[in-house]
């Protein structure tokens, strides 16, 4: 056995007093472990270090990108394209399947290779509206591709009973930009409505964008430009740059309104700070509660997480700090579609980062759910949320529930 991959095993077997039993568990234990190391390096502390359908490689590796970050998966697929190393192609199958996770579909994997009285195909991503969607992953578009046989392969996924013919396509993810030949190819052929083409590029960016937003319904409409599209009418397409774009500017307009609307109470000194100045410690907030929850969490928008088993779900917003030095106060808001998304999660909390990472409180949303129809709240033609208000006092941290004319102390939930 080469040195290097006998220095590996070793490590994933045992890092001081501490079994290391799973790739995660080397991810949460040593992280540093894996910087600078390109994702052909990786597979081989994966089971026996081949990839094959069903085995305890492949699920190990697809647990592995479950749980980290989505800049780490754009870094293996570009490693895939880039550089050619045994099983790249599983790879890429396996980082693609991973975004469509990521980008809010419900995945299936398919096979990395034929089986005769198997259906070839490479992954099945099936939306929340029911329509899905049969993925082909290609390395490159250099050679003409059989679009029959990728069409036979969904003939018989519907005649499975696997997907709908009427709420399905088949969606051709490539790993160069340069797809001119391809789009030809589709467009001149019987498919051109039930396929379409994007690069990984593209779909890695989708992927980036998704997780900077938070409204659920945007989210859904973003990933609808994966199907099968008319764009005679420009209507829908507009629609949907409108609402990624204010979505994105939502936080903005949200703090100056609530600066505007909280009431001053009696012989508190005004403050004269600026009306907006951004600031961004999500990741640090994130990195806290990871370490104390003992599992990776991984983002789904700008401001939600979930485990990568899908067991516990966060919110995590920051604000920075309000107020005066002698009285300082955080703003935070909290909208209708957070209260759906943790209420789908056996186990859900709120994490508001206060100032900083180094004062982040963490409360159970059921401890927290009960309190939110006490909160000031603005409602507009477009958006509906609630203020959530936290004081500092002596040392404490103090959540305001103005409606009952009373704080809840939260110092106890601080990490």
């Amino acid at each position: 056995m080469p040195r290097g991959l006998w220095a590996l095993r070793w490590l994933k077997k045992e890092r001081g007093q501490r079994t290391i039993t799973s790739l995660i568990d080397l991810w949460l234990t040593k992280q540093d472990f894996f910087t600078g190391k390109a994702v052909h390096q990786i597979i081989p502390i994966c089971g026996d270090g081949r990839l094959k359908d069903g085995n305890k490689t492949s699920a190990e590796f697809r647990d592995f990108l479950c749980n980290i970050p989505s800049p780490l998966l754009s870094q293996y697929a570009t490693e895939c394209l880039e550089a050619s190393f045994d099983d790249s192609g599983m790879v890429l199958q396996d980082l693609v399947n991973e975004i469509g996770s990521r980008t809010g579909f419900v995945v299936k994997h398919g096979l990395y290779t034929g089986r005769k009285n198997k259906i070839g195909f490479d992954g099945i991503w099936s939306a929340s509206d029911g329509h899905a969607i049969m993925i082909e992953v290609k390395t490159t578009d250099a050679y003409r591709m059989n679009l029959d046989k990728y069409a036979e392969y969904r003939r018989k996924l519907i005649e499975n009973g696997e997907i709908q013919k009427d709420a399905s396509s088949i969606l051709i993810v490539v790993g160069r930009e340069d797809t001119g030949g391809l789009e030809a190819q589709i467009r001149g052929s019987k498919h051109a409505w039930d396929m379409r083409l994007i690069s990984t590029d593209a779909l890695i960016k989708l992927m980036l964008l998704k997780e900077n937003l938070n409204d659920t319904k945007t989210i859904q409409q973003i990933n609808q430009v994966l199907r099968p599209q008319e764009y005679t009418r420009l209507d829908g397409l507009i629609e949907l740059i409108f609402l990624t774009t204010k979505d994105v500017a939502t936080e903005e307009i949200e703090e100056a309104e609530m600066e505007e609307q909280e009431p001053q109470v009696p012989g508190e000194a005004v403050s004269h700070e600026p009306k907006f100045h951004p600031v961004n410690f999500h990741d640090e907030c994130v990195e806290r509660i990871q370490k104390h929850l003992q599992t990776p969490i991984v983002k789904k928008s700008r401001s939600s997480y979930t485990t990568a088993d899908k067991s516990t779900a966060i919110i995590c917003s920051i604000s920075k700090r309000h107020g005066t030095e002698e009285a300082p106060k955080y703003w935070f808001a909290f909208h209708p579609y957070y209260d759906d998304f943790l209420s789908a999660f056996p186990k859900s909390y709120v994490a508001y980062g206060c100032g900083d990472a180094s004062q982040l409180a963490l409360i159970p949303y059921e401890v927290f759910k009960p309190l939110v129809p006490f909160f000031w709240k603005t409602e507009r033609e477009d958006r509906i949320y609630h203020h959530v208000v936290i004081l500092e006092r002596e040392g404490k941290l103090q959540l305001q529930v103005p409606k009952k004319g009373e704080t809840v102390d939260i110092t106890d939930r601080l990490l």
